[in-house]
């Protein structure tokens, strides 16, 4: 079968990948409701185009926290990439480089933050989870800015671990090969073996801190001179205190819908949060983005750029650094299209005007 579109990565991937593997890149909370209305709620919003515009040269470029980017498509940051493909985050960094984008590394990865670095030849964030013992999390933290990361997402989302109950079903565990690789120095690597469920659920409710008050935000600001964003705002005034404490960014987002079901799609709560924090920091957007025409609706109602995740990991699965590269080659490919077929030739005429 010709690949032709991120839906078709993803058959692929379910094709090649273990089942055990599949589903936990795939599954949502529960009944997997939010997970499946991220992106159907893209598909309730139409587009209102124009007409007799000049599109014939256009520009896809844009600067994300001081960045430029060729394209206002981020890698999100997915756990345990080398379940997907040996080279595991180090194939997907070196792919989001040759995209001319970002990668946001996940504290979960297979790969150390230092293998990860040296192999990238553009920007990587670091996405952080706030550990109990704060030695450790501050040790990342010192690691991601030595090693040259750009900026820290700290998730906020995940004071307790969403059931997925795939993951459940599967008594899901690392394979014997594989660790949370970043965390060996301070012996968290491996998660418990003997769990009646879920190995990673016990391992995060073991070491996660669910403590946590908007004041970690200010804490890791004075552990580091990179910018910080907050990953996991869906509501307003929740943005609006994420500016008060410093934060440099914020990603709407509802964890890919694997944290609390029924909780709204991403992009229907955007709006709100733009409008709510007026320009004081950006807001980007994940959960869902799956068509370059999803890029241009989330654009058009504020958001500085879009991560994508699953798409990635369909891509790394199939075809290692390959695979990754033509996924967000589609996703260029598709965005340029409905950007020209909107009547716009750069992002700053993707406006609210577009929205039906």
């Amino acid at each position: 079968m010709d690949l032709i579109n991120v839906y078709d990565y993803e058959t692929a991937a379910s094709a090649k990948l273990q089942k055990v593997v599949y589903d936990y890149y795939a599954s949502g909370a529960h009944d997997e409701i939010t997970l499946r209305d991220n992106h159907a709620a893209y598909d309730r919003i139409k587009l209102k185009y124009r007409v007799l515009v000049d599109v014939s040269r256009r520009t896809l470029s844009t600067n994300v926290l001081g960045e430029q980017v060729s394209m206002p498509v981020l890698v999100a940051p997915t756990a345990f990439q080398r379940m997907a493909h040996p080279d595991g985050e180090v194939a997907t960094v070196r792919a989001a480089g040759g995209a001319g984008t970002i990668m946001v590394l996940s504290t979960l990865s297979n790969s150390s933050i230092e293998e990860v670095v040296s192999a990238a030849s553009g920007p990587v964030w670091f996405q952080l989870y706030v550990y109990k013992d704060r030695e450790a999390t501050a040790g990342l933290v010192q690691r991601a800015e030595a090693a040259g990361c750009k900026a820290l997402v700290v998730t906020v989302d995940a004071p307790l671990w969403g059931r997925r109950e795939r993951d459940v079903r599967n008594k899901f565990q690392l394979p014997e090969e594989l660790s949370v690789k970043n965390l060996m120095p301070a012996g968290k690597e491996q998660f418990p073996k003997e769990v009646a469920d879920s190995g990673l659920a016990a391992y995060m409710a073991d070491v996660i801190d669910q403590s946590l008050t908007w004041k970690v935000i200010e804490w890791l600001r004075s552990t580091t001179h990179l910018p910080v964003l907050v990953k996991g705002v869906i509501r307003a005034d929740d943005a609006v205190k994420a500016v008060d404490h410093g934060a440099s960014g914020i990603i709407v987002s509802n964890h890919g819908g694997r944290q609390l079901d029924t909780s709204p799609a991403t992009i229907e709560v955007l709006p709100e949060i733009v409008s709510a924090v007026a320009n004081k920091t950006e807001v980007l957007i994940d959960g869902g983005i799956r068509r370059g025409t999803d890029v241009v609706k989330a654009i058009a109602l504020g958001a500085k750029a879009v991560l994508v995740g699953r798409p990635i990991l369909w891509g790394l699965a199939v075809a290692g650094e390959q695979g990754v590269s033509r996924v967000l080659e589609i996703l260029r490919s598709e965005f340029d299209l409905a950007m020209g077929l909107c009547g716009c030739s750069s992002l700053n005429q993707i406006q609210s005007d577009l929205i039906a």
